[in-house]
């Protein structure tokens, strides 16, 4: 939790993928700084469950709603159920996200739309959708990764969605900006999440011996990256990806 107060008491942020690693830190930060966050996940089960639970035990004001972003309708009634419970929609956090591991050859055309549905296409349609719900000078910040920059092999599915995401940001700044809509990205590194997991001993200190700083980062050092971008200390910023990966 950030001791540094971002101005958003009051302010109403929807998060996408919300219930998990960078998305469920971002939604308890926003919450603790005052916001009243609606935060959407593609699934029922224990994270929702125990976000829910966690908000209404620290006394913070918020919304779990479930919500497939890749379903345009699902969409449509996530973003009339967030205005109609929180009202008007001061920001957007685009986090929700898919990965899977697969090379060229067995990459079949289902799994390349079901990651680009999720990662970019979602992230058009919930941002779509929530225009006519935006206050003035809303900020919209779309989650992407630093796999963006660098590439990594076994995703080019994946890879090339987070790189359409920064494109997708810098489009969406200049088209939105006379409205006084700020779009902005964050490329997030290696992060202590469920992802993590599965990942050996020996691919750890890998990946620890790329990154500048020698650690992995929190989801909490990410979210407090999105704070400063949905905050009015960022409000002169548009169209930036903000690396927030520890050096790689």
């Amino acid at each position: 939790m950030s001791a540094v107060d971002f101005g958003l008491k009051g302010r109403h942020v929807l998060v996408t993928g919300g219930t998990r690693g960078i998305g469920r830190a971002t939604v308890l930060a926003l919450a603790a700084q005052g916001a009243s966050v609606t935060a959407c996940h593609v699934r029922e089960g224990d994270a929702a469950g125990s976000l829910r639970r966690e908000l209404d035990e620290q006394g913070f004001q918020g919304s779990v709603v479930r919500c497939d972003i890749a379903d345009p309708e699902q969409v449509e009634r996530l973003v009339t159920t967030a205005h109609g419970t929180h009202g008007a929609i001061d920001a957007v956090v685009n986090n929700a996200g898919v990965i899977s591991h697969l090379p060229l050859e067995r990459l079949s055309p289902q799994e390349w739309h079901r990651i680009l549905d999720t990662n970019l296409t979602g992230m058009y349609q919930v941002i779509r959708a929530a225009l006519p719900y935006l206050a003035d000078a809303a900020s919209v910040v779309n989650v992407s990764s630093a796999v963006a920059h660098h590439g990594m092999p076994g995703a080019a599915h994946y890879v090339a969605s987070k790189a359409g995401v920064m494109g997708l940001t810098r489009a969406l700044a200049k088209e939105l900006g006379p409205r006084g809509v700020r779009v902005n990205c964050v490329a997030s590194g290696l992060v202590e999440t469920d992802q993590m997991k599965a990942v050996t001993a020996q691919g750890r200190a890998r990946y620890e011996e790329m990154i500048s700083l020698r650690r992995l980062g929190r989801p909490e050092e990410i979210a407090d990256v999105v704070l400063f971008l949905v905050s009015p200390a960022s409000r002169y910023v548009t169209g930036a990806t903000l690396d927030a990966d520890g050096g790689i």
